[in-house]
């Protein structure tokens, strides 16, 4: 596990916030307040009362291009719904693009989003197969990454990887521990959270660096999930934040 715990502001891209050039615009105000990283949602449509959605893609490119430092990256993409090839591509123009500052999240993504409609999008709606293309997407993402594709990368040995678990699921565990990091999602409190951590030291081999996400929203004190184990601490805002809130909690600092 990672010594120190770095601090990210993590926003949805909707609404307010669909417009990439105001969100590039707080990403360069957070690296200038001294925060480590900045994260967005990956949605392409989202429930109600949600309407305007910005792609996380292009808003994490114009991100990249406004900032030098910040770790930049989606939490999480939902990779069942996307074409590993063309996440490869993705990835790897934006790894490139940010000189190495990305780090890919991943899950199985939810129903409850809107998002896996078969009617409307003709998206797998049965999670143990998102289970399984989740999993085939990460080899075949791998093996592009790893020479399949050129370029490659040009974080070594690979892009990070972490891995969403949604709270009390403990399957996703098993698939983050073979990965670089876990971020937990509707985590109850921080004793949780330190469960969630002893749990992944026992399946864990070695001792390299993996990272533990947690998220809680601006205003709150971060420093119980820090002691809990987290590496990262997200501060995070509802499905609609609004600059002024975000432009708050920056300013507040990390």
């Amino acid at each position: 596990m990672a010594a120190r715990a770095r601090r990210a502001i993590f926003v949805a891209p909707f609404e307010e916030l669909s417009e990439p050039t105001l969100v590039a615009e707080l990403a360069a105000n957070a690296e200038r307040k001294g925060w480590d990283g900045f994260f967005v949602w990956d949605h392409v449509a989202y429930a109600e009362p949600v309407k305007a959605l910005a792609d996380p893609w292009v808003t994490l490119a114009a991100v990249a291009m406004r900032t030098e430092r910040l770790v930049i990256g989606p939490l999480v993409t939902p990779l069942p719904r996307r074409r590993p090839h063309q996440l490869a591509r993705e990835t790897v123009t934006l790894d490139r693009l940010s000189r190495g500052r990305l780090v890919l999240g991943v899950g199985l993504g939810s129903e409850a989003t809107g998002e896996f409609d078969p009617a409307r999008f003709g998206e797998e709606g049965d999670p143990k197969a998102r289970a399984k293309l989740l999993d085939d997407g990460l080899d075949l993402l791998l093996s592009y990454w790893d020479g399949g594709f050129e370029p490659r990368p040009v974080q070594r040995p690979r892009i990070p990887i972490w891995v969403a678990a949604r709270w009390p699921n403990r399957r996703p565990l098993r698939r983050a521990a073979r990965y670089d990091g876990l971020f937990p999602i509707d985590l109850p409190n921080p004793d949780a959270l330190a469960q969630m951590v002893d749990e992944l030291k026992a399946m864990r081999d070695g001792d390299g660096p993996f990272d533990i996400v947690a998220e809680s929203l601006a205003g709150e004190d971060p420093a119980p999930w820090i002691a809990a184990g987290a590496t990262w601490h997200v501060t995070g805002f509802d499905r609609q934040p609004t600059r002024a809130e975000v432009e708050a909690a920056i300013d507040a600092g990390p």
